[in-house]
């Protein structure tokens, strides 16, 4: 019973008694290892975390394009997030931003904290009382964190992963989270995971700004999910692409981007149907047909929505092509 209750208490400590001093908001037990970095050539920016927690994309990343990036973790004091970007947005550098925020917090002990701003300065806190092992590393335009990690060789191997990596931002993010895993990752092992990039100029339009938004909830690899369900993104990524190819009238480019997605993606049949319209509606039944084929093989619904895409104009037909097509083995 005594044990019972020390448990008990031990937990309202560590989710309710230490708040904020402004907004007395209770804390969340999210600890983890995260990495926040720019790209130096496009300017993105962007945020990386795993932590054996549920959902932890959605209180330890925030970022806004032209502003910048923030990794609130630990004890995570959540306000931290849309808190830091506001003063950003006022003008204030990384490491000031930062300050005001740990100086105002009475939790700040239990607290781990990354800024990194839309010219990739970055500044990083690691409160004494965050448990073991803990640390950061901060170098040009990222800065990597963790806590409760198995080892000290966690967070170093995320900075050194990052540094000699290239390619996109969210595949070199990943790539730290990877390496971090490798290490020996967080004491308790995985749970979930989170990827998010933002512009670094914004063009006054959110649903252009924010590139990526990822987010594995509950997998016992998570990071080997993120990974996955990146590469699922940059498929439609080229998907996308090669819709608007079509729309402007550019077939070659269409059909290399959709060649593209299959290439990454290949056992996505929806990929490969809408593919398979395209080619038909600029003229190329003959390659599209075994496309069809196999979808409706693999799923014999998608043969009713060829027909309810006719009379909408998406599949451009007439019956006779349109029986071909359904009919077509």
């Amino acid at each position: 019973m005594k044990k019972y209750l020390s448990f008990s208490l031990l937990l309202l400590f560590s989710f309710t008694i230490i708040a904020d001093a402004k907004d007395n908001t209770a804390d969340i037990f999210t600890h983890t290892y995260s990495i926040v970095a720019r790209d130096s050539l496009t300017g993105d920016i962007g945020v990386a975390v795993q932590s054996h927690w549920f959902s932890v994309g959605s209180v330890v990343s925030w970022a806004e394009a032209g502003v910048g990036a923030i990794a609130t973790q630990s004890l995570v004091n959540v306000s931290f997030g849309p808190r830091g970007l506001e003063l950003l947005k006022q003008g204030k550098s990384a490491s000031e931003v930062l300050d005001i925020m740990i100086e105002s917090d009475n939790g700040r002990d239990f607290r781990q904290l990354a800024i990194i701003d839309r010219k990739g300065n970055v500044a990083t806190y690691t409160g004494k009382k965050c448990i073991a092992d803990t640390g950061h590393i901060s170098g040009e335009n990222f800065s990597v964190q963790a806590n409760m990690m198995l080892n000290k060789k966690v967070w170093p191997a995320m900075a050194k992963a990052f540094e000699n990596s290239s390619g996109p931002l969210a595949e070199r993010m990943v790539a730290s989270l990877k390496a971090a895993e490798a290490a020996g990752g967080d004491i308790r092992g995985q749970q979930s995971a989170s990827l998010l990039v933002v512009r670094g100029h914004s063009t006054g339009k959110p649903w252009n700004d924010r590139l990526i938004d990822l987010r594995v909830e509950d997998h016992p690899k998570a990071v080997d999910e993120i990974e996955r369900i990146l590469k699922v993104h940059r498929a439609y990524e080229h998907m996308n692409r090669g819709d608007l190819a079509i729309e402007l009238g550019d077939e070659d480019k269409a059909l290399r981007e959709y060649a593209s997605a299959e290439k990454l993606f290949p056992e996505n049949i929806e990929m490969k149907y809408w593919h398979a319209v395209s080619l038909v509606n600029i003229g190329k039944l003959d390659d599209a047909l075994p496309k069809f084929r196999e979808v409706f093989k693999k799923e014999p619904n998608w043969i009713e929505l060829t027909r309810r895409i006719v009379s909408n104009g998406l599949l451009k037909v007439d019956k006779e092509t349109l029986n071909n097509i359904l009919n077509h083995n």
